[in-house]
């Protein structure tokens, strides 16, 4: 479960990862992955998380870890949600239906994982 973060304007990446509970490495890499998850960065060069940021990142979390979609899958069920006003397209979670998601992109995903945590 989420920690629960006084609420402020900004949040740092330390912040936002004890509140989502995810590493800062896999924040940054997101910021890859997903065009709409680009926190401005202050003038000193750090990131600075908005409350609309903390809920997007939730959103990715739990398509990724809780309903099983790939990175594609998200992005592209992000993007559906966008195109209908910022409410949740219904529901199709691959586990729920029985969808194989692609090893090869799994593969992908698992590797870039790793070479992230390496470095």
């Amino acid at each position: 479960m989420p920690l629960k973060e006084p609420e402020k304007l900004y949040y740092s990446i330390g912040e936002v990862s004890r509140m989502t509970e995810l590493p800062a490495s896999v924040l940054r890499f997101w910021e890859t992955e997903f065009e709409y998850l680009r926190p401005p960065k202050n003038r000193a060069g750090k990131r600075v998380y908005r409350k609309s940021d903390v809920g997007r990142i939730l959103r990715i979390r739990k398509l990724l870890y809780e309903d099983g979609f790939t990175i594609a899958g998200a992005r592209k069920m992000l993007k559906a949600e966008r195109g209908t006003g910022g409410q949740p397209a219904e529901e199709q979670s691959p586990k729920a239906h029985g969808d194989k998601l692609p090893a090869a992109e799994i593969r992908r995903e698992l590797k870039e994982i790793l070479r992230l945590l390496s470095s």
